[in-house]
């Protein structure tokens, strides 16, 4: 049974004009009819370029968004759009990890009891345990138990996101999303968070929804990955399959465009070039969402849209790469 199933989810966001009588004239295309499943103890990778909808999603499995269609279910409970009092036990088992360590943490507060919130919220323990209890996460995260009355602006970068990774396991949650937990901190901070993160995920049996806009970053934390665009899920594949086997050209390009140590393999698998802009999600464009800046599409990609489809390897685009054409039709390259 899967822990998570997102089916043909989305969220759009209303566009207004005027000042004073304020009236709609469009809406965000943030999130348009994403479906995805998560197995207990698996790490499913997300990954696309900044504003395709990465975040979003996040937000509305956990709850944080109301959702304009689509279902979301959570260990076989419908959670969608839940009320804020319908929606609390679930905070214990979905807790998100934010981006910014800096922006994430009240500066304020004194960490001890930035970590200490949830148990707080969720009435766990007398004031003594829930002390003990933060300092043994503090321990378990890499962190001095006894610069717990410390504030954050004391602490390092690579230190602030250990704080908020022991806020998020405070509760010993089932699910955690990481919403780009590492993509403020330096190369080497980053690779010590990622460490982090698999050694919990194998001591607690945690399953996480790790999000990024860098392949390679997912590249050894994940078990799937899945790829979007404006939106949309493009490819969804086993993340070795995925990285030795890209079938969509938007996959391909974001992976020709990731960092590799052996030059002579760089120089082997090339470097794919996108032309253009990302197009505004306010006016997608039709058929296939890529198909302006794609070098295989063809006439049929700017009139309907590919199917994500396919067996273990999905992915949504008429003329995959390694696959053949639909009969009459041929593809740019």
């Amino acid at each position: 049974m899967n822990l998570l199933e997102v089916d043909d989810l989305v969220k759009h966001f209303p566009v207004h004009e005027g000042a004073v009588l304020r009236r709609r004239v469009g809406q965000v295309h943030a999130v348009d009819g994403v479906s995805l499943t998560l197995a207990p103890g698996e790490t499913l990778g997300l990954v696309g370029e900044t504003g395709c909808g990465k975040s979003t999603l996040a937000r509305c499995i956990a709850g944080l968004y109301p959702v304009t269609s689509g279902k979301v279910v959570f260990d076989g409970q419908d959670i969608t759009n839940l009320s804020r009092g319908a929606m609390r036990p679930f905070r214990r088992d979905v807790q998100v990890m934010f981006q910014d360590p800096y922006g994430s943490l009240n500066p304020r507060r004194r960490v001890g009891s930035i970590i200490a919130d949830p148990l707080v919220i969720h009435g766990i323990g007398t004031p003594k345990e829930r002390r003990r209890a933060v300092a043994e996460l503090m321990e378990r995260v890499g962190l001095n138990p006894e610069h717990y009355n410390r504030f954050p602006a004391e602490f390092s970068g690579g230190q602030r996101q250990r704080i908020g990774v022991a806020r998020a396991l405070a509760l010993r949650p089932r699910l955690i999303i990481c919403d780009e937990p590492v993509s403020a901190l330096d190369v080497s901070v980053q690779a010590q968070i990622l460490n982090l993160l698999k050694d919990l995920q194998d001591d607690f049996g945690l399953t996480y929804l790790f999000i990024a806009h860098d392949l390679s970053v997912v590249r050894h934390v994940s078990d799937r990955i899945a790829v979007m665009y404006l939106g949309r899920v493009v490819e969804l594949a086993e993340a070795g399959e995925l990285y030795e086997h890209p079938r969509h050209p938007y996959a391909d390009a974001l992976l020709s465009a990731t960092a590799v140590a052996d030059p002579d393999a760089a120089d082997r698998r090339g470097r794919v070039v996108l032309t253009g802009d990302v197009p505004s999600p306010i006016d997608p464009p039709s058929g296939c969402r890529f198909h302006p800046r794609c070098p295989r599409a063809g006439d049929v990609c700017a009139v309907r849209e590919p199917l994500l489809e396919g067996a273990a390897h999905l992915a949504a685009c008429h003329f995959p790469i390694g696959g053949d054409p639909p009969a009459g039709e041929r593809g740019r390259s």
